[in-house]
């Protein structure tokens, strides 16, 4: 397994250098010329298009970094204002790409790209596959390289007869093994030395915070302000309709209580029956703000009885030594309640694996489904109000779902532990 993961990271690395040479130098090339030229007046209008183009090259590197080695790449580039048409339009979307400073550690990259990252990616590929060269010449190519033109070099081994491709054999199980631990590692630093400078800055890193928890607030403001008009709604619609309506039955009993004691109690029992009614939409309405079993017995306890209450079949597995603050739980509770129901919905799943657990200060949540796949979080709402929810505590959702599955949901929201839940 070990021997396959480094082949693919060596033929990955070719792809990159391959990219480097071509997509980088030549992305650098046109930034450089169009911003060059803008002194003259032509860059003015081609640079915003020439850097649009590159940095939808290096979007696409940013995923490659992501989905081929692991590293996640935060783009860095400031929010698209709108612009002005004409002219002025022209001139406000060239100054909007000079001054940020992502423009100028892209052009930076490029150069390292087409360098430093060119070379680390060659070398990944020719240490995997020049060992089994050395296999090749010692099962006999060495013999008719010898009688044509004297002999072959491979590395310090100049292979002149069958001893020395013999040793030149040995030699490639060393370059080999080399590459076989080596070449994963070096794609991953190849992947964390572009996450250096397409990724932001620290300052921008906290930008994009600030930026993402204001709109998270304006959509948590927005959500609440929703839920209050439902909640309104179902007690206006359905409990106050039912307590009026119990109120003036009893205001008839009353009045017939000494004239006709059999229609009396008819209405008395229909009263009874519309107190019943009530108390459950208020019970239901109690617990779609705030479950019972979640305040009684905390997230974990109220994570299996969705399970339990799932037509999937759920395996759950729950690591949490202590009990977490209220607002935390609520929004992990909802937001699993949320893809479980998606799941037995729309993934087509017979199982879900479920792991629910605190650790280095987050409570990861991830649940796994062995259904068709192809979900989309751009495909409807129900991720997205997860992600707004989530994101109200600066939390993260990822979704990996490959058509075919299996659909993997990965939540986290940084929190403490409070004491020890009994």
């Amino acid at each position: 397994m070990n021997i396959g993961r480094a082949a693919l990271a060596a033929v990955r690395g070719l792809g990159l250098a391959l990219l480097a040479m071509l997509g980088s130098l030549v992305s650098f090339i046109f930034s450089v010329v169009f911003m060059a030229l803008s002194l003259v007046g032509v860059g003015l209008f081609v640079t915003p298009v020439v850097t649009a183009a590159a940095r939808s090259y290096m979007g696409l590197r940013r995923r490659l970094a992501r989905d081929w080695f692991g590293v996640e790449i935060q783009t860095p580039y400031r929010r698209r204002p709108e612009f002005q048409s004409g002219v002025l339009g022209v001139l406000e979307r060239y100054r909007w790409i000079m001054k940020d400073p992502a423009t100028y550690r892209d052009l930076l990259w490029m150069i390292t790209d087409a360098t430093a990252g060119f070379t680390m990616a060659i070398f990944a590929f020719a240490l995997t596959f020049y060992g089994p060269y050395g296999w090749v010449l010692a099962a006999g190519v060495w013999y008719p390289i010898v009688h044509s033109d004297g002999g072959d070099w491979y590395t310090f081994v100049h292979v002149t007869g069958f001893g020395t491709a013999m040793l030149a054999g040995l030699v490639g199980f060393v370059y080999a093994g080399l590459g076989v631990w080596l070449t994963p590692l070096i794609m991953k630093a190849h992947a964390r030395l572009d996450a250096s400078l397409l990724g932001p800055t620290h300052q921008r890193e906290l930008e994009l915070r600030v930026e993402r928890l204001t709109e998270t607030r304006s959509d948590a403001l927005d959500t609440q302000a929703a839920e209050l008009r439902r909640i309104e709604r179902d007690l206006h619609d359905g409990a106050q309709a039912r307590l009026v309506a119990m109120g003036m039955s009893l205001g008839a009993i009353e009045h017939l209580l000494e004239r006709d004691p059999e229609k009396a109690r008819k209405l008395l029992s229909e009263a009874r029956e519309s107190s019943s009614k009530a108390l459950t939409e208020l019970r239901d309405l109690v617990r779609g703000i705030h479950p019972p079993v979640l305040a009684e017995r905390g997230l974990g306890d109220a994570v299996r009885a969705l399970a339990m209450a799932s037509p999937l079949t759920t395996e759950v597995s729950v690591d949490l030594p202590g009990a977490l603050e209220a607002p935390v739980e609520s929004a992990a509770y909802f937001a699993v309640s949320e893809v479980l129901t998606n799941a037995a919905k729309h993934s087509g799943a017979q199982r879900v694996w479920l792991d629910l657990r605190h650790e280095n200060g987050m409570l990861r949540i991830m649940i796994t489904d062995d259904g068709q796949g192809g979900a989309d979080m751009s495909g409807g709402t129900g991720l997205r109000g997860i992600e707004r929810r989530l994101g109200t505590f600066d939390g993260v959702l990822a979704l990996n779902s490959p058509a075919g599955g299996p659909t993997i949901v990965t939540m986290e929201l940084p929190c403490a532990l409070t004491t020890p839940r009994r």
